[in-house]
C-alpha cells in the first residue's frame, strides 16, 4: 500500500472510515488483482428481521490512467445477496425496487457518482441428493458498478451499507418493526 498512488491511498482510507449502522459488520478482504493496477475491498454482513441474512461486497478499483467505460479513474463494483421470502420472490417490482434502494441510497449520502450501471437478479433453488437441503430457497442478488467523482468515498460505502440493510429488510434507523399480526 505504501507505492499505491496517494489518490488511492486516501480514496481507500475514506472507505475504511465509513461508519455503518450497528447491524452491518464491514471488513477488507483480498481484493481481485487483475481487474486493475490499485484494488481495495470489503465484505459486508448483516442480518434481518426473521434471521434473513445478507451478504455483500465493494470492490475499489483505480487505474491512474482511466478507462474509457469508467469515465474516470476510480470504479466501484457492489455485489449483494439476500434471501427472499417466496412471496417477495414472485413479486414482478422486485428488479425495479431493488434497484431503486441503491439509487436512492446513493441519493441520500450524497454521494456523485457517473458512470452507473448493473442488475438486479431474483433466483429460486431446490436441493437435491447428497446436497439436499431446504426444499427451495429464493434470494435476490444485486450486481452493480459506478464511478464516483472523487476520491471521498464515504458516501459511496454509506450507500453500499444503507442498501445491504434494505436487502436484509432492515428498517430505517430510528424505526421500530413490528411483528407481523397473526389471525
Amino acid at each position: 500500500m505504501t507505492q499505491a498512488p496517494e489518490e488511492f491511498r486516501a480514496a481507500v482510507a475514506a472507505l475504511r472510515s465509513v461508519r455503518t449502522r450497528p447491524e452491518v459488520t464491514l471488513e477488507p478482504i483480498k481484493a481481485p488483482q487483475r481487474l486493475a493496477p490499485w484494488a481495495f475491498a470489503l465484505a459486508a454482513e448483516t442480518t434481518g428481521p426473521d434471521d434473513v441474512p445478507a451478504t455483500g461486497r465493494l470492490v475499489l478499483l483505480h487505474d491512474p490512467d482511466g478507462h474509457d467505460g469508467w469515465d474516470g479513474v476510480f470504479r466501484l463494483v457492489v455485489y449483494l445477496r439476500a434471501e427472499l421470502d417466496p412471496e417477495l420472490a414472485t413479486d414482478p417490482f422486485l428488479p425495479a425496487v431493488g434497484w431503486s434502494w441503491l439509487t436512492d441510497a446513493l441519493d441520500a449520502s450524497g454521494a456523485s457518482w457517473t458512470a452507473l450501471g448493473g442488475t438486479v437478479t431474483g433466483t429460486s433453488s431446490a436441493r437435491f441428493g447428497d446436497i439436499s437441503g431446504p426444499s427451495r430457497t429464493d434470494d435476490v442478488e444485486l450486481r452493480a458498478s459506478w464511478t464516483p467523482t472523487s476520491a471521498e468515498l464515504e458516501p459511496h460505502g454509506e450507500a453500499f451499507s444503507q442498501t445491504l440493510a434494505h436487502y436484509a429488510g432492515l428498517p430505517p434507523v430510528g424505526v421500530t418493526a413490528f411483528g407481523q399480526r397473526r389471525g
